[in-house]
């Protein structure tokens, strides 16, 4: 059995991070998949898809680190050719992945007491985002 949903956010621009395990565990619910996996994939080229501790701590520090390593700046070679601000949103994106899976069982996600799934707008400007939602299983 396949069950698909999109899950629509607004983001406010780099560094917004959204706690998406609710919205993906209600997909699951829906799906009526009792045992298998569910895919959450970021449409689009500079928001991220991953897995943390939801706290306000990590939610400040992992957009900090990602700053660091790829930090805003016009020498990447996006820059040079679009002149749009956003040449670390894409590699910062791309470093974090726009997708995981996590095993369904029992009907939920598989999660520990400090994991939820979470969305990391990279890009510099507000985006509505699509967040396509994939359960496989019986």
């Amino acid at each position: 059995m396949v069950h698909q949903q999109t899950i629509t956010i607004e983001t406010t621009g780099h560094r917004h991070m959204h706690d998406l395990t609710e919205r993906v565990a209600e997909v699951v619910a829906a799906s009526r998949v009792r045992t298998g996996t569910v895919q959450v994939f970021n449409v689009g080229s500079t928001g991220a898809i991953g897995m943390i501790e939801f706290e306000p701590g990590l939610v400040e520090d992992l957009p900090d680190v990602l700053d660091r390593l790829i930090p805003p700046s016009t020498d990447y070679g996006h820059e040079r050719a679009w002149h749009d601000g956003n040449g670390h949103s894409h590699l910062q994106a791309t470093w974090l992945g726009p997708s995981i899976h996590v095993p369904v069982a029992e009907g939920q996600p598989v999660l520990g007491t400090w994991q939820q799934i979470f969305h990391l707008e990279c890009d510099v400007k507000p985006r509505r985002r699509s967040i396509v939602v994939t359960v496989v299983g019986e």
